[in-house]
């Protein structure tokens, strides 16, 4: 019933954008086909930019909550708490619009689309824009992305709260540097096995008003004038109704980078006319040329207007105000108590435990006289945020977090310890020129905090003025500078060391896994962030977060970057063993399976459900994540995939029944034909708190429950 009444709803919407199409001049329709929407004051259309960012946070736009990147927050593994996040930056969205509005501040970054998420596959940890993604698995990314699109969007069956975008769309992952010329060389299997299922979850189930295409080609086409991606697809296969924009000034690429178009005019034909709607950028002001010349015709024109205005209504910014809920949302909301509350819960939940040798965590500070804090990380408020961020009203760094939560009863000694990539701090200095304050340090401290990794200066986007080197793509998987030579002379003083890493991808940290007894990866843990450290640090919580991405040992054992076969990419398809694996993670409570079972050895169209019965048998309260994950047992089939996860509190010695529906489709893997088909034969269905892998139960020191499964004849799903 609420479908049908969302849907008659849409068309009418629908209606009245085709109406106030048609009463528009073509150079009034072409005017709302770029980001920088004009006024059409005779129809009552407000001028309008597109342009808005929320990727953790409302971005650009003064001050936000400033929440944990996304490849912080996909560390989770906790759908519920992505979509309270969302649904928590889509209010100081409103909030911070109602204000604007209100001042007649209609510039970029002030309106209600944001283009969020990002949902490609991080495919390869040099890629700089990889913590801007939910990671390396599509079925983790697909669910997180379906969740933060709904809490943007809302759920009122009649407005947006905000406007969605998946982008972008598609196969899109470095390199950064060759991104305006770069052709995307991918099968079919892996177009459809690994760079699509996250869009398609976005548009069939999500329902995200908006995807963003690509600036590559792939297999030869442009992302943003391509018929297969944007018509065959996006349209005619998944059902997409919304609105495709491009990324920005990328139609500029396809004669001054790709070479597919001689001119603008070409190239903003060949856009509009494969489903191209709204351009980030100014090369629609050729659009009525094209069609003059005969290039696009009007109807195409009509089209896309429609789809844009549709969007508007949908946000309540053309027609009845007075009917729409969260028009009622007040400036305050933003950066309020409860908002800051919330950031807090995010980075607690998104750290991960990678290495706790001897129960050395949590800390006890009543054993504890003198703490030493070492590292570029320690007091670097932009180690905090990553990219496409906004502006706190106050940020926590790990040192800060340590100081506020101690108090005066220990001393905290401090270092920078060295710059976070160049030999010297002191421009006048020797190489190293740090290294006697940390040998003090560590001398006089009881235990040593080491702050390492990177930041959003290190890894990001090509263009980004901050980027030190690779266009935002990092060069190999090391820590840069002098960081492993302050780590080895911590751990050559003899105290007990260990190593907080923050960074938005994963690193080669294989020294500090043989040589340092705890590891907490906390990736770019939000304004909040020191704060929910150092309770993590001392024991008020206990670490929950799992690994979205895979640790590799060397920059060597990786594909060439250019190369998009999955081959030897991701947990999913590696040959060799991981540092840490994607799924991995440690707490300081402990959890047992029991009961494991499935309610059929064989594969039906109704799929499989898995139960099991999860305790918490240790002596804190905490969280786990039970996974599944399916192995089709044939010749060249992908490892063990995650197909199933469910996130649970439980206070200690709690018991909770846990069920997860497996579909038939999860059994099922694509053909060079890209069609999904299950296949006769044996699958394996795996139930833990980790991956199957031999790694995994090493570090954790348990199995999962396995349990052999049959599909009784080949067919399509």
């Amino acid at each position: 019933m609420e479908l049908n009444q969302n849907q008659e709803k849409l068309e009418e919407y629908r209606k009245m954008a085709e109406e106030l199409t048609a009463q528009m001049t073509l150079e009034e329709k072409c005017s709302q086909m770029l980001h920088t929407a004009a006024v059409v004051k005779r129809l009552g259309i407000p001028q309008y930019n597109w342009w808005n960012e929320a990727l953790h946070g409302v971005a650009r736009a003064g001050t936000a909550t400033v929440f944990p990147q996304a490849i912080t927050m996909a560390a989770s593994f906790d759908e519920e708490l992505i979509e309270e996040v969302a649904d928590a930056i889509a209010t100081e969205g409103r909030a911070k619009f109602q204000n604007q509005q209100k001042y007649q501040d209609c510039e970029i970054y002030k309106g209600l689309t944001f283009w969020s998420p990002n949902v490609n596959i991080f495919r390869d940890p040099r890629w700089g824009r990889g913590h801007e993604t939910f990671g390396e698995d599509p079925y983790l990314t697909s669910r997180l992305g379906v969740r933060f699109i709904e809490g943007l969007q809302g759920h009122d069956e009649n407005y947006l709260k905000t406007a969605a975008c998946a982008k972008h769309f598609a196969v899109h992952s470095g390199p950064e540097d060759l991104r305006h010329e770069f052709n995307a060389k991918v099968s079919d299997i892996d177009l459809y096995e690994t760079y699509l299922p996250a869009f398609q979850a976005c548009v069939t189930e999500a329902k995200t008003e908006a995807v963003m295409g690509a600036y590559n080609r792939v297999n030869g086409d442009p992302c943003c004038g391509n018929q297969r991606l944007l018509q065959d697809i996006l349209r005619s296969e998944w059902g997409f109704e919304g609105h495709v924009v491009s990324d920005c000034w990328a139609i500029r690429d396809f004669y001054q980078g790709h070479g597919v178009a001689n001119n603008p005019v070409e190239a903003v034909a060949m856009a509009v006319n494969h489903g191209c709607d709204l351009n980030c950028g100014s090369l629609f002001l050729y659009l009525q040329e094209a069609v003059e010349k005969g290039l696009i015709e009007e109807k195409q024109i009509d089209q896309a207007v429609v789809r844009l205005l549709t969007a508007r209504i949908k946000l309540g910014l053309i027609g009845k105000k007075e009917e729409n809920p969260y028009d009622s949302i007040s400036f305050l909301e933003a950066d309020s108590d409860s908002m800051r509350k919330l950031n807090l819960k995010a980075a607690l939940k998104s750290i991960v435990l990678l290495k706790n040798q001897e129960n050395l965590l949590p800390l006890d500070p009543k054993k504890i006289q003198t703490i030493g804090v070492i590292g570029p990380n320690a007091n670097n408020r932009k180690a905090l945020v990553g990219n496409y961020e906004g502006t706190a009203s106050r940020y926590i760094t790990v040192l800060e977090g340590i100081q506020n939560y101690l108090g005066d009863n220990i001393r905290v000694l401090y270092s920078e310890g060295c710059h976070l990539y160049k030999e010297r701090i002191n421009g006048r200095g020797i190489g190293n020129d740090r290294l006697a304050e940390v040998k003090g340090v560590c001398e006089y401290s009881d235990i040593v905090i080491c702050c390492m990794g990177l930041d959003a200066g290190l890894e990001g986007e090509q263009g980004d003025k901050s980027n030190q080197f690779a266009s935002g793509d990092k060069p190999d998987l090391n820590l840069p500078g002098m960081q492993e030579e302050v780590l080895r002379t911590a751990v050559e003083s003899g105290k007990p060391v260990i190593l907080v890493l923050l960074s938005g991808s994963a690193l080669a940290i294989t020294y500090a896994e043989e040589k340092i007894p705890a590891i907490l990866y906390c990736g770019y843990p939000g304004a909040q962030g020191g704060a929910a450290i150092a309770r993590i640090l001392f024991g008020e919580n206990c670490p929950e977060g799992k690994l979205p991405i895979t640790f590799y040992r060397t920059t060597e054992e990786l594909p060439e970057f250019t190369d998009y076969s999955m081959k030897n990419r991701t947990y999913r398809y590696m040959e060799k063993e991981a540092l840490y694996p994607f799924g991995y993670g440690l707490s300081y409570t402990a959890f047992v399976l029991k009961g494991t079972r499935i309610s059929s050895s064989e594969v039906t169209s109704e799929g499989i459900l898995v139960e099991t019965e999860l305790t918490n048998s240790g002596n804190m309260d905490g969280a786990e994540t039970v996974q599944v994950y399916v192995k089709v047992e044939q010749k060249g089939t992908p490892h063990a995939q995650l197909k199933g996860l469910k996130k649970v509190f439980l206070r200690r010695g709690e018991t909770q029944s846990v069920k997860i529906w497996l579909r038939e489709a999860d059994f099922g893997l694509y053909g060079e034909d890209g069609k999904k088909r299950v296949t006769e034969g044996t699958c394996r269905i795996y139930i833990g708190t980790f991956q199957p892998d031999l790694r995994s139960q090493f570090l954790k020191g348990q199995r999962v429950e396995e349990f052999l499964v049959q599909i009784p004849e080949t067919h399509f799903c």
